[in-house]
């Protein structure tokens, strides 16, 4: 996902000193390595290397989130909390793209 190594390097010791159970758990699973951060069809826990909390992003095409997340709502998943950067943009952006119903 092309992350600049000396940032990644630098959060990670960052989070390293926060006594975060979530904050632990990313840091376990990712390594701090940016490679192999795509943990199922369209999760991706990258995000973690740079930035805090536990948070994994759905990447895609409009379609393939929107299908990620009619999977979730057939499991039994019905709140999502999305979020994005820029986030008035990438709001209008799925608002428009992602088709509803999503389930």
């Amino acid at each position: 996902m092309g992350m600049d190594p000396a940032r990644i390097a630098a959060a990670q010791q960052r989070f390293a000193q926060m006594e975060s159970v979530g904050q632990a758990r990313m840091a376990a699973l990712h390594g701090g390595r940016a490679d192999s951060l795509v943990v199922a069809p369209n999760p991706w826990a990258g995000v973690g290397l740079v930035r805090e909390g536990a948070g994994t992003a759905l990447v895609g095409s409009y379609a393939e989130v929107a299908a990620r997340l009619s999977e979730y709502a057939a499991l039994g998943v019905d709140e999502f909390i999305l979020s994005a950067w820029p986030h008035l943009e990438e709001a209008r952006r799925v608002g428009e793209h992602v088709p509803p119903p999503v389930g």
